[in-house]
């Protein structure tokens, strides 16, 4: 009898796995990595190329996984997965210090990606921990 409940749990948590991808990358990143680059690098380059920097908060955790799970950046323009990748990162090497930084030299894009996720779901606007600023 436990064999087969557990047989069913684990099914289920492999299709939940499946069909929602980034519910399962945000639990695996660190937030608090995800927090220095997105403060770091993320709102450094709103601040200076989008008119202002965007809080967690201004979207709920549903709204951020469509948004990372769509990969869209600027309206679509480009890959949101291009401003985490090694080879950005490579790119601001000189005016991001946190770039060079021994933790975020050794991420892939991948692992980064998770971080900044769990970050923005950390604090999302419907979060228990709205992030009160950027």
């Amino acid at each position: 009898m436990f064999l087969k409940i557990s047989y069913a749990f684990s099914l289920i948590l492999l299709i939940s796995n499946l069909l929602m991808p980034t519910i399962t990358v945000a639990e695996e990143g660190n937030w608090r990595m995800g927090r220095v680059y997105y403060r770091m690098v993320c709102t450094d380059c709103h601040k200076k190329e989008a008119g202002g920097a965007i809080s967690p908060a201004t979207n709920t955790k549903a709204e951020w996984n469509e948004y990372i799970w769509a990969d869209k950046h600027a309206n679509g323009q480009s890959s949101l997965m291009h401003y985490v990748s090694t080879e950005f990162r490579d790119t601001i090497k000189a005016r991001s210090k946190i770039v060079s930084n021994k933790k975020f030299v050794a991420k892939s894009t991948k692992e980064l990606l998770a971080d900044v996720h769990a970050f923005v779901i950390y604090g999302a606007k419907d979060s228990e921990t709205p992030a009160r600023c950027n």
